[in-house]
């Protein structure tokens, strides 16, 4: 089966993740099969183009492992593995480049958010940037950050739209979730904030209700 799809950046070429944890590079045009991609040892969910330079893809998957693949060539160019002191691996669940393509950042199974790139490390370490109307603000952050709607169940309803289990709403109106750690504990409303759409909001907005009327 086939997990993921992707197409590179000028659409030359369509790269696809398959459930053998294999990856394949077609032809977009002809359909021709032009690579396949080994390396993955668990399925992969992340496929992610370049921003500008078409040779390039990066992949990552719940065996922890992310690549930087050379799709002209068909050959690895960078592998980076996500090993967590004590736990083993982490899955990564997503990966982004940045818009110079110099840097991509991952998050992973355990709440981490991986950047990777040129230079020294101590800039970011424990920080997350938000440019808020222009200004580039700077925030130390706790160390388990996860929305309090990941995870939960969906359902379908009678016209097979899909919908929150829990407040029975479709997930794209639903208003922007709140920052909670692993347990499921908010933190406080400075961290709120840094929540697209909930910037400008007052603190007794920033405090979730635990409960839900029905």
């Amino acid at each position: 089966k086939v997990t993921m799809v992707a197409w590179d950046r000028y659409d030359a070429t369509v790269i696809t993740a398959v459930n053998n944890f294999l990856l394949k590079v077609w032809n977009s045009s002809t359909g021709q099969l032009l690579h396949s991609l080994s390396g993955h040892d668990d399925e992969v969910f992340v496929l992610e183009a370049h921003p500008f330079d078409q040779r390039i893809v990066l992949s990552a998957g719940h065996d922890g492992n992310i690549f930087v693949w050379d799709i002209d060539k068909g050959t690895k160019i960078r592998n980076y593995f996500n090993m967590i002191e004590g736990q083993g691996h982490g899955a990564v669940f997503d990966c982004k480049f940045s818009p110079d393509g110099q840097h991509f950042a991952c998050t992973d199974s355990h709440g981490h958010l991986l950047l990777f790139g040129f230079g020294c490390n101590k800039y970011y370490e424990k920080l997350v940037a938000i440019d808020l109307f222009s200004k580039l603000l700077f925030f130390q952050i706790p160390d388990q950050m996860f929305f309090h709607t990941d995870y939960r169940p969906l359902i379908r309803d009678a016209n097979n739209y899909v919908l929150d289990e829990q407040t029975q709403q479709a997930p794209h109106l639903m208003p922007p979730p709140f920052l909670v750690d692993v347990d499921g504990n908010p933190h406080p409303t400075r961290f709120q904030r840094l929540v697209p759409g909930r910037e400008n909001c007052k603190d007794e907005q920033l405090i979730p209700q635990l409960g839900y009327v029905a």
